[in-house]
C-alpha cells in the first residue's frame, strides 16, 4: 500500500510502498538520502524536545489533576501460545478533556529500573538491540492507547503552531481506529498544539520510555511472554514466532484497545500501528543515557525511531527490543503514535 516502509529480512526500511525505485538503491544512495534528511530537519524549526519552543522559559511544576483507577487482566502465554496465566491489575490515570467530548486517557508509568536492549540469545534480535543495559525511567504519564483518529481531529482543529496538519489523514477510516499515515513531524505539531491547549509538556516518548513502558516489568520478547499470537495482537501472524500455530492477517488497523493490555495498562504496544518516538537513530546503544531521556546527541536526525510494529508485520518485528527507522517527514497506513506527559506546566503564551 502506497506510504507505507518496505522491511528486509533484517528488518531494515528498504523502500516506501509506492515507491519501488527505492528498492534498488545501493547502500550509498541511501546513505545520500540519508544524509538529505539530516540536512532537511537540519533546516527545521522543530528541535527534538518541544520545550525547544519555549527554552527560555521558566518551568514550574503542575498540579496533576486527579487520577482516576481502573482495573484491566493481563494474559501470558508460553511459546505454544498457550494460555498459562491470567492476573488481575490496577493502574491510575487521568483523562485529558480535548474539547467536544474527546477525552484521552494518560496511564501514570511508575518509575522503575529495566534492562533495555535484547540478549544475544532472542530470536529474530538485531545488533541494534544491543549492548543491554540498565536503565532507570521517572515516572511518566503514557497514553492507553495510541492517538486516534477522533482525538487527532480535535487537536487538528486547534491553532498551527509551525505546519499544518490533515484533519482526517488515516488511510483506514474510523473515530476509534488509530490515526495512520503522520509523520514525526505532524506527530511533534501535535503535541505542541495539545502542549498550549492544556499548560502540560506532552511530548513523544523517549525510546526508553517506550520500551519500559512496554515491557511492564517483563524480560520476554513480548509482555504476552515468549511468543505472540493475533488472539492478542493485530500484526501479520501468517509468519510465527516460535511453536504457536499460525494465525490472521487482518490486513487493517483494528479499533483501539481491541486486545489485552499489558501490566502497566497499556494497550497495543504491540502491533496495530508503529509508534514515532522523540529520538534520532542511532545505530546501536553504545553512548546512550542511562536515565531514560532523549538521546538528542549524535544519531540521525532526519531518520526517526519507530516501535511497536504494526498490522502487516511479521511477529519477530513486533517484539519489545525490536527497533526500527524512517525518516521524520514520512507517513504510512501503518504509522501512528502515542504522547506522553510528565506534569511540567507551560507558561502562557
Amino acid at each position: 500500500m502506497s506510504g507505507s516502509p518496505i522491511i528486509n529480512k533484517e528488518g531494515e526500511v528498504i523502500a516506501i510502498h509506492g515507491k519501488a525505485d527505492l528498492a534498488k538503491l545501493s547502500q550509498e544512495q541511501k546513505s545520500e538520502i540519508e544524509s538529505q534528511l539530516q540536512a532537511k530537519i537540519e533546516t527545521f524549526s522543530w528541535g527534538i524536545p518541544i520545550k525547544t519552543y519555549i527554552e527560555n522559559a521558566h518551568f514550574a511544576q503542575a498540579t496533576p489533576p486527579p487520577l482516576k483507577t481502573f482495573s484491566f487482566e493481563t494474559i501470558t502465554i508460553n511459546e505454544k501460545g498457550e494460555k498459562i496465566k491470567s492476573e488481575k491489575h490496577e493502574a491510575q490515570y487521568f483523562s485529558e478533556n480535548l474539547g467536544n467530548g474527546i477525552t484521552m486517557d494518560m496511564v501514570l508509568i511508575p518509575a522503575g529500573t529495566f534492562l533495555m536492549g535484547s540478549p544475544e540469545t532472542e530470536k529474530g534480535r538485531s545488533n541494534s538491540e544491543s549492548p543491554q543495559r540498565r536503565v532507570t525511567v521517572a515516572s511518566f504519564f503514557m497514553g492507553k492507547y495510541t492517538v486516534t483518529q477522533a482525538q487527532w481531529r480535535a487537536v487538528a482543529a486547534l491553532p498551527q503552531v509551525k505546519i499544518p496538519l490533515k484533519p482526517n489523514p488515516s488511510y483506514f477510516k474510523g473515530d476509534n481506529l488509530p490515526v495512520d499515515s503522520v509523520s514525526w513531524e505532524e506527530a511533534v505539531e501535535f503535541c505542541v498544539r495539545l502542549t498550549r491547549k492544556t499548560g502540560r509538556e506532552y511530548r513523544l516518548p523517549s525510546e526508553a520510555e517506550w520500551e519500559y513502558a512496554a515491557r511492564a516489568g517483563t524480560t520476554t520478547p513480548f509482555y504476552f511472554g515468549e511468543t505472540i499470537t493475533s488472539e492478542l495482537a493485530n500484526y501479520n501472524a501468517a509468519d510465527t514466532y516460535a511453536l504457536e500455530p499460525r494465525g490472521i492477517y487482518r490486513g487493517k488497523t483494528t479499533p483501539v484497545g481491541s486486545f489485552p493490555p499489558n501490566a502497566f495498562g497499556l494497550y497495543d504496544m504491540h502491533g496495530n500501528v508503529w509508534e514515532w518516538i522523540a529520538d534520532p537513530w542511532h545505530d546501536n546503544y553504545d553512548g546512550a543515557p542511562s536515565d531514560g531521556s532523549v538521546w538528542e546527541t549524535g544519531g540521525k536526525k532526519g531518520i526517526r525511531l519507530l516501535r511497536g510494529c504494526s498490522w502487516d508485520i511479521y511477529s519477530r518485528f513486533c517484539r519489545a527490543a525490536y527497533r526500527n527507522r524512517i525518516g521524520f517527514d514520512i507517513g504510512g497506513e501503518n504509522i501512528g503514535f502515542r504522547v506522553a506527559t510528565s506534569f511540567i506546566k507551560i507558561p502562557s503564551f
